[in-house]
């Protein structure tokens, strides 16, 4: 009974949306404005992208095994989106303090890639976590997958190509020297995903929510997580050294009314999908609704892949402003880890030096 009144609910909320649907195929990255709407404008002329916006959903960044084809029916939408208020009252019951710290997938299993992060001992309880509930949509369209490749997955790379680049630090995460070989995210110095790009992306927990504030001659969007502000200076030129600021260095110009912004010099920590050091990332930026922004990427470096591929999706308003991300506050964690590392190695060492003792021929006796 309860499945049945969630589907009917979920069915409601996909057809309401569908105002402005694609009634014919559109490539893939155009935004589909609904019928009459034109973007407001600022005090200074450029079409208004202000306000504060949301990108959680349903949709993953790449098609889910056994999904096929870039959009979902409306049946399909209504069924995922059901299951989630399956996924959140399990996701809310109380933990057992008792209990292993294993993970055990909730009998939905819709989304076991963000779940591992609670409901177990020591993990967070699904009432933390907003990870979206709604199928996202483009043009009132369910989509199946952020990017938009014909299978939904990141493009094969060249022949010779590495999987990914070297680490930074060369002992990559599993360092416990010190608190700078542990990476920007953990220390609260960046987002540990990628909400602030670029490209931009919803990390599947939490703090996915973006601020735009516009200027004449400047666009700057301030993320939930990690209080990210990412500058992008318009009618600019890119800086000609090799310095590779966070977020990259990102110049923006308005094609109509979609904000174009272009951004290189993206440092290591920030790579995506194996790319770095020769990556351009495009982005376009359209308000195709009062409470729509469409939002589409391009990924693009000629070392690693034979042409261009991206992504699209479109936020929604998040009816809130930004909260505080505290991200250090209480923060116990990493004096944890490191102290940690350090009573192990005095074990280790201890350890060590009674094997050597035990291999020592013994004194003789008189």
């Amino acid at each position: 009974m309860k499945f049945a009144l969630v589907l009917a609910l979920g069915t409601a909320l996909a057809t309401s949306g569908l105002a402005y649907a694609q009634t014919t195929p559109v490539p893939a990255g155009t935004p589909v404005v609904k019928d009459g709407y034109k973007a407001p404008r600022t005090a200074f002329g450029q079409p208004d992208l202000q306000g504060v916006w949301s990108n959680a959903s349903l949709t993953p960044l790449t098609r889910r095994a056994g999904t096929t084809g870039l959009t979902y029916t409306e049946e399909e939408v209504a069924k995922l989106e059901a299951l989630v208020e399956i996924e959140i009252a399990e996701g809310d019951a109380p933990t057992d303090p008792n209990a292993p710290a294993t993970y055990e997938a909730p009998s939905t299993a819709t989304r076991p890639e963000f779940a591992a992060a609670g409901g177990e001992v020591g993990g967070y309880n699904r009432g933390w976590l907003d990870p979206g509930n709604h199928v996202m949509r483009v043009g009132g369209v369910g989509r199946t997958s952020i990017l938009t490749t014909e299978n939904g997955q990141f493009p094969p790379r060249k022949a010779g190509v590495a999987t990914s680049p070297a680490p930074q630090n060369p002992a990559g995460s599993n360092s416990f020297d010190s608190y700078e070989r542990r990476s920007a995210g953990e220390r609260c110095i960046v987002s540990f995903g990628r909400n602030g790009g670029p490209p931009m992306l919803a990390n599947g927990f939490y703090n996915n929510n973006y601020q735009f504030v516009q200027s004449p001659d400047h666009v700057v969007i301030t993320v939930e997580m990690n209080h990210d502000a990412r500058i992008v200076r318009l009618n600019s030129k890119h800086r000609t050294d090799n310095v590779r600021p966070y977020f990259g260095d990102s110049i923006g110009r308005w094609d109509g009314d979609t904000l174009v912004v272009e951004t290189t010099h993206i440092p290591r920590s920030q790579q995506f999908a194996g790319s770095w050091e020769n990556l351009k990332v495009t982005e376009r930026f359209t308000r195709v609704a009062e409470d729509r922004l469409h939002y589409a990427f391009t990924i693009e470096d000629p070392t690693m892949w034979d042409k261009a591929w991206g992504g699209e999706y479109e936020m929604n308003p998040l009816g809130n402003p930004l909260f505080e991300y505290a991200c250090h506050e209480g923060n116990h964690a990493l004096p944890g880890i490191l102290a940690g590392a350090r009573v192990i190695e005095a074990q280790e060492a201890a350890d060590a030096a009674k094997k050597v003792s035990a291999t020592k021929p013994g004194k003789a006796k008189n």
